[in-house]
């Protein structure tokens, strides 16, 4: 028996990351009901779901699922897939269960860990669940490293170093993303997932120390259980190594484990849809997946502030 398409709701449809949610949407062939951004150029639409219902205002787009569930049950949202700048989260995320959907949210799912614990409360009230997107723990090459530190020596602690670059223009620092209240600072906004990644591979927390943290750069040192991890992040292109600059490439990533080169450049493309899929077959990654990288990044906002 086919399994009937699940309806989705979107809330960010303007957002940079917006496009991949639709594009999973429809891969895993569900529908898009309706769309929730207060910037109204989302001609993206046109290319997935053009038939979807449009709100520019939160309490429309809350009293249109309000309505659908009580009144179109069978045909209720089941899923809202949150995009929105992240100190929105937590808002929109009680926004999806309250109206009986399960939530799909981006990262960082929260700004601190102890807005975690209110978040499980609410899944218990509610029974809907709420998924995030930590696509890089289903990438091949870092699903393999994994595996092989687990089937290394167990006393061993590893020596990594991990670099991202990621150029931005001016406009960054005039956005949301460039204010520390609602982003969480650059750690937080570029950093998150691959501060997950490093837990999921090496183990927990021993140490987080911030060695510099600027608007467009920031470096530090975590000791986890099985690595002494340095790291460094930046949105600026002047760190950019000469090897990308020569090939015309804007990003950088690299991560080095005892001096030997992690490739992991490619397969990126098809991580959201893949996280879709795992979400809706009863897999995905919850509220305590995200735990250690959002302890992390708010240990390193708070030595920023302190």
């Amino acid at each position: 028996m086919t399994q009937k398409p699940l309806n989705f709701g979107l809330i960010g449809a303007g957002g940079y990351i917006a496009p991949r949610h639709l594009k999973a949407i429809k891969e895993t062939g569900n529908n898009l009901v309706a769309a929730l951004d207060k910037y109204d150029g989302v001609g993206i639409m046109d290319s997935f779901y053009p038939d979807a219902e449009f709100f520019t205002e939160p309490e429309r787009f809350d009293r249109f699922m309000d309505k659908l569930r009580r009144n179109n049950p069978d045909n209720k949202i089941d899923y809202v897939s949150i995009c929105s700048p992240n100190y929105l989260h937590d808002a929109h995320i009680r926004l999806a269960l309250r109206n009986d959907a399960h939530a799909i949210c981006e990262k960082p799912l929260v700004l601190n860990p102890w807005n975690l614990d209110a978040l499980s409360e609410l899944e218990h009230e509610t029974g809907r669940r709420i998924f995030t997107i930590l696509q890089l723990r289903l990438h091949p090459a870092i699903i393999a490293l994994r595996e092989q530190v687990a089937k290394g020596p167990s006393d061993k602690v590893y020596d990594v170093d991990l670099k991202y670059i990621t150029s931005r223009g001016k406009w960054y620092y005039i956005s949301w993303k460039g204010d520390l209240s609602k982003s969480g600072g650059i750690a937080t906004n570029i950093g998150v997932h691959f501060f997950d990644m490093l837990t999921w591979i090496f183990g927990d927390i021993k140490e987080n120390r911030v060695k510099e943290h600027t608007a467009d750069h920031a470096s530090g040192f975590l000791l986890l259980e099985k690595a002494r991890v340095n790291w460094f992040l930046s949105i600026n292109p002047e760190y950019l190594p000469e090897s990308a600059i020569a090939a015309g490439k804007r990003t950088f990533r690299s991560i080095k484990m005892d001096g030997t080169e992690i490739e992991f450049s490619e397969g990126f493309t098809d991580l959201h849809t893949r996280s879709y899929e795992q979400i809706i077959g009863g897999n995905g990654f919850g509220l305590e997946d995200s735990r250690r990288s959002i302890k992390i990044v708010q240990e390193i906002r708070a030595q920023v502030l302190s």
